[in-house]
């Protein structure tokens, strides 16, 4: 941006308000996993063990509307341009799906974010409505790479909902309430994606005191008939965060959610296999004779974070998930993460951010194809911004 406002036509670019910027994002991992494929997982983004790869290179266009203001109606507008790996992660049906769901291609190209913004200052203290496909509303981390502490994303995230395309509404009622309302359809589906698609309803809101170093958000991120479709899931959320007065440089984040889908079918059952969809698990059920059954999960996972100077900062990640049924990771077990990540920025474009992370699948094997139940990996990326 600072060479075309230095152009030509420099001038009219600042008045429009349109910024084009990005980033390349690599990242590499050495595991105790060893198998081919994605044998990291349900670890990710570094789901292949002992490579380098290119995560996710983004070009974003937009215009930010000003929300900082209740005097003058105002718009703005994103699309997020995502290639790399990572789109493995952030695909929906019926968006350049094939790649993934039919070719299973390694590599491929996603619009994660492709929307516009209304802002409407006279409504309650200022309202934006969103309209499009965007980045699931809440979780302590998003998919794209600088939007995150660190490299790897806990599990919690990483089988969670990504996107969802329909029309969200976020309103400052005043200095301490935060209200959304919005009608989608539904996790990881687009309007015209029969029958992954649902009218899908979602209401959260953000409630901060204590000057700004408290904020509780609970949301409801995610409701219609739950039946079993690509990425159906309902889910109710908690996070909190909490700024440590006495000691600024730390805060913490804290995040609970259970999800359910309902009908699945039963691995288990030969008879239930024509009711799998591609990309979406079944589940293991508690009896072989049923064909379909009820698919809960639930996680915590907490975020200490401590900033050692201007370039530096630590984080420490812990959690614990309970894949009930194996329906979201495809193993029926409980889970640890423990992580230790350092932050460090290489000037001021490049961010380089190793990790070090120990898992375990409790109840049976999860980890290189599912035949271990420890998983240790150091792993790290960088982020150059441009």
């Amino acid at each position: 941006m600072e060479a075309i406002w230095s152009g030509k036509n420099g001038d009219a670019w600042k008045r429009s308000g349109i910024q084009i910027y990005g980033w390349a994002n690599v990242g590499f991992n050495v595991s105790t996993s060893d198998k081919q494929g994605y044998a990291n997982l349900p670890a990710a983004y570094p789901e292949k063990p002992n490579t380098i790869q290119p995560d996710q290179e983004v070009l974003y266009i937009e215009r930010q509307p000003d929300t900082v203001q209740t005097d003058h109606f105002d718009w703005g507008f994103r699309i997020a341009n995502l290639w790399g790996i990572d789109y493995r992660f952030t695909t929906a049906k019926g968006v350049f799906s094939k790649q993934l769901l039919k070719d299973n291609k390694e590599y491929g190209y996603d619009p994660v974010m492709l929307y516009v913004d209304l802002y409407y200052p006279h409504v309650a203290q200022g309202m934006d409505v969103r309209i499009g496909r965007y980045i699931s509303l809440p979780d302590i981390e998003a998919q794209l790479a600088p939007n995150n502490y660190t490299y790897s994303h806990s599990l919690l995230y990483t089988y969670d909902c990504y996107t969802q395309s329909g029309v969200n509404t976020t309103t400052k009622l005043n200095q301490h309430w935060i209200l959304q309302l919005g009608l989608s359809a539904g996790c990881e589906a687009v309007p015209w994606t029969r029958p992954d698609a649902k009218p899908t309803f979602n209401a959260c809101a953000a409630y901060t005191w204590n000057d700004g170093n408290d904020n509780i958000y609970p949301c409801l991120n995610a409701l219609n008939d739950g039946k079993y479709a690509y990425n159906n899931l309902n889910a109710t959320y908690f996070t909190w965060y909490h700024k440590f007065k006495t000691h600024p440089s730390l805060h913490i984040s804290t995040e609970y959610w259970y999800m359910w889908e309902r009908d699945v079918p039963n691995v288990l059952n030969p008879a239930a296999s024509s009711l799998l969809e591609t990309d979406a698990n079944g589940a293991f059920c508690k009896s072989a004779a049923v064909l379909t059954c009820y698919a809960p999960e639930y996680a915590f996972v907490n975020y200490v974070e401590k900033q050692l100077g201007k370039k530096d900062y630590i984080s420490i990640r812990n959690e614990f998930v309970n894949d009930e049924v194996g329906q979201r990771t495809g193993t029926k077990t409980w889970y640890s993460e423990h992580l230790l990540g350092w932050g460090h920025w290489i000037g001021s474009t490049v961010l380089f951010r190793p990790e070090l992370r120990f898992e375990r699948s409790y109840d049976r094997p999860a980890y290189d194809d599912q035949t271990k139940k420890n998983q240790f990996m150091f792993a790290g990326d960088l982020i150059y911004f441009f």
